[in-house]
């Protein structure tokens, strides 16, 4: 008999099911008191013909097995386990478990997400370059996606200003997208954390990041938009937080810029313009 640690996390190497099939499956385990053997799926779970046979066919297989037996020797955390967020435990569909490397206590601190444009411009880097350390100075955990721009910028700083960080990937924690930041995602692993839902050997594919993205927004108390055009990523993640009562900030910019368009658009929306960094460290007080 599985215990409820191992039955999470071989539903969520589980193939076949999206990440809601799968919490999905762990309510009503929880709720009914279910077995935690899945050959044959309990009738009455609302689950849709592709995901029941998905897990009839998979559950019990040997490449599920191999693929449990590989990860099951790496750290991680599950929804039953005292480490989870409490944060990320209360939003939609949590991840059913999460592999780490670094510091887990920092999970316990009061964080901030910063996210933005891939392509940042040199006014994006000077606002980071005037928030980051006041945020440091203030002992705020900095969570960001670990990808190109803002996100590397934002982990970058807080690196150099001594402060706490945590990354949350796209991929498996032996991969690293992009390939440019292979060095910083170690450094983070080293002076701070990084977090996945995805076991080894998963790649960075293209529906991995949204879904990363919820955690990012999960783990923030308060998250900032740092440039970001109209469809952007940054832009999923900042009304995933809405979505789940955080507060969202954004960086106002030229109107004349794309890549300050989403950010202007979310002010317009609603977000809490930020002028200064104690524009921020007022939404922690």
């Amino acid at each position: 008999m599985l215990s409820a640690r191992e039955f999470l996390l071989r539903l969520s190497l589980c193939r076949g099911l999206g990440r809601t099939s799968k919490y999905r499956l762990w309510a009503y385990v929880r709720t009914h008191h279910y077995h935690y053997d899945l050959v044959h799926p309990p009738a009455d779970c609302q689950l849709s013909v592709r995901a029941r046979t998905a897990l009839e066919n998979n559950w019990a297989s040997a490449d599920l097995d191999r693929v449990v037996a590989l990860n099951s020797h790496r750290p991680f955390i599950s929804l039953v386990d005292s480490e989870y967020p409490s944060l990320l435990k209360e939003t939609f569909c949590p991840p059913l478990v999460l592999f780490y490397t670094g510091n887990l206590n920092l999970l316990q601190r009061p964080a901030i997400g910063i996210v933005g444009a891939r392509d940042a411009s040199p006014y994006g880097t000077r606002v980071l370059r005037g928030f980051i350390p006041e945020l440091v100075k203030h002992r705020l955990v900095v969570v960001s996606g670990l990808a190109r721009g803002i996100d590397g910028l934002s982990h970058q700083l807080t690196l150099d200003y001594g402060g706490l960080t945590v990354g949350v990937i796209g991929c498996g924690l032996d991969r690293c997208y992009p390939a440019e930041n292979r060095f910083l995602q170690s450094q983070v692993a080293k002076h701070g954390l990084v977090l996945t839902e995805y076991g080894l050997g998963e790649p960075p594919l293209a529906y991995h990041f949204p879904e990363r993205n919820r955690i990012i927004a999960g783990l923030s108390q308060t998250l900032l938009v740092v440039e970001a055009k109209r469809r952007s990523g940054s832009l999923i993640t900042a009304n995933l937080a809405l979505d789940e009562n955080r507060n969202v900030c954004a960086v106002p910019g030229r109107i004349d810029t794309l890549r300050s368009l989403g950010c202007n658009e979310l002010i317009a929306a609603g977000a809490k313009p930020i002028l200064r960094a104690q524009d921020l460290l007022d939404e922690f007080s």
